[in-house]
């Protein structure tokens, strides 16, 4: 695996999953206790539709937390120095990172494709942090399982509280699908302690914030959510869109609700219908070009 070093040292470790003539570059953000590889099938849907994906294991995540670690799986998820600054700072390194490898591999005609941050949850969180402070650097924002990060509308207590009766894994509030529970729990690479035991305090009141003012008006922004989603659902959905459009000043913010899903709407029973949203929403925001064919070659 491919790594890059943070500001503190940490090696972070990432996947690549290129196509030929890509018409954009989509960076997967993942969420807390989870790994850039539980993203694989979006990878692929991306990469059917002509776009290259990148994601990597956040601090204390994945192959990185492993790295960091010294190998202590039962370590997973703690972030390590630098807590969740050192944490978004290096998300936001790893754009840098991806814009180098593009222009090395594709040359200077591909050098400034669109660049489109994806985030889920926890990385929703981060995505929203990052745009706040570099919003041209990207030119397309999806949030998935996300949130309007403030008091009352950001679930923080047991989010499998209200579907602890449909299973014994505690995983259920993810997905309809047992399977994905199931998978959860199975994956050595995950962990299901609570994002507040694994950060402390401070860092837990650190994901507290509200979107920017003055962001460019233009910049388009999808939020896909799930109505039974615990973390924050329809109503937490719709303050981060209010506030987008009226604090931010975005001009093009979309929403779509699945109603009866759960958190990760990737993982869910509707999963085709949500990636086929997705790159829907991607192909009308991110036309293909001429040099995007190969046939133009």
């Amino acid at each position: 695996m491919p790594t890059f070093i943070d500001e503190y040292g940490v090696a972070i470790e990432y996947y690549a999953w290129p196509v030929d003539h890509p018409r954009a570059i989509v960076q997967i953000v993942h969420g807390v206790g989870e790994h850039a590889l539980r993203y694989r099938e979006v990878a692929r849907a991306l990469n059917a539709a002509g776009y290259t994906v990148y994601a990597d294991d956040h601090r204390g995540h994945g192959q990185t937390g492993m790295r960091q670690h010294g190998g202590d799986a039962g370590q997973l998820g703690r972030l390590g120095p630098g807590g969740l600054r050192a944490t978004v700072a290096a998300v936001h390194t790893f754009t840098q990172v991806i814009r180098q490898a593009q222009s090395t591999q594709t040359g200077p005609a591909h050098a400034d494709l669109p660049l489109v941050l994806l985030g889920h949850s926890w990385g929703s969180f981060m995505a929203q942090m990052i745009l706040d402070q570099h919003p041209a650097d990207y030119q397309a924002v999806v949030l998935t399982g996300t949130a309007y990060r403030w008091p009352g509308y950001l679930e923080s207590g047991d989010l499998n509280r209200r579907h602890k009766h449909l299973g014994e894994t505690g995983a259920e509030w993810l997905s309809r699908d047992p399977a994905v529970a199931a998978a959860f729990v199975a994956d050595p690479l995950t962990t299901g302690v609570p994002l507040a035991k694994l950060f402390g305090l401070r860092d837990a009141v650190r994901i507290l914030g509200r979107p920017a003012r003055g962001l460019p008006a233009g910049l388009p922004v999808l939020i896909q959510v799930g109505g039974d989603d615990p973390v924050g659902g329809e109503r937490s959905a719709l303050k981060l869109v209010d506030a987008y459009r009226r604090r931010s000043g975005l001009t093009d913010v979309r929403m779509i609700v699945y109603p009866g899903a759960r958190h990760e709407v990737f993982n869910e029973t509707n999963r085709d219908e949500v990636l086929a949203d997705l790159v829907g929403w991607l192909d009308a925001h991110l036309p293909a070009t001429a040099q995007d064919d190969p046939a133009d070659d």
